[in-house]
């Protein structure tokens, strides 16, 4: 028989495990929202980059047409900033510079380098929101997960891996020195990644 003591202190236990875990999701989801939308600024700024050299040519209009995904991407993640109140990454003025730089620096190595640059990124990226979403959907109970979060990324991952799609197809792995050139992009993608989850 359950005494009123014990009962008390397993109502206290659920409102204890209740708050902690909302307290864990709301970490998650600040996380998730403030990397993201730097991840897109930062993409939205490579992609400005490489139009400055390669906006005439004939990837120019594919690389328009990814930048103006990933002007859709930075936007609906702004919004989820403002909605959720998230303190956007402190390092914003760092990416925007590196963005450009990385865009401008592959787009002055040729076409094929700049879709080069794209390969790398998207697949760092849509393994990115990958993890995000098995977060999501396995960490946290389903009580604590955001649909509207969820359809955000997924979407977005699946422009994301349209991007990759488009720069194989558009020769990226003709680029000149293509597997250590990716590889330091993504290694650079990574780190950043890592920054931008706490700063």
């Amino acid at each position: 028989m359950s005494s009123p003591y014990m009962l008390q202190l397993t109502t206290r236990s659920i409102h204890t495990d209740a708050k902690l875990l909302k307290q864990r999701c709301s970490k998650l989801v600040d996380r998730i929202i403030r990397v993201d939308q730097a991840g897109e600024l930062g993409a939205n700024q490579i992609y400005r980059g490489q139009l400055v050299i390669l906006g005439h040519t004939k990837a120019g209009k594919t690389i328009r047409h990814m930048w103006e995904q990933e002007r859709a991407h930075k936007a609906a993640f702004d919004r989820l900033v403002n909605e959720y109140r998230v303190r956007p990454s402190a390092l914003q003025p760092v990416w925007r510079v590196a963005g450009f730089a990385l865009g401008l620096g592959t787009a002055l190595l040729g076409e094929r380098a700049s879709m080069a640059c794209t390969v790398a990124v998207e697949s760092v990226i849509v393994e990115h929101y990958n993890d995000q979403l098995r977060a999501l959907m396995c960490d946290v109970p389903p009580r604590c997960t955001d649909k509207v979060l969820l359809e955000t990324i997924r979407r977005i991952r699946d422009e994301e891996q349209e991007h990759h799609d488009t720069g194989l197809e558009h020769g990226a792995e003709q680029a000149p020195f293509y597997r250590a050139l990716t590889s330091l992009i993504k290694s650079g993608c990574r780190t950043a990644i890592k920054i931008a989850e706490k700063v």
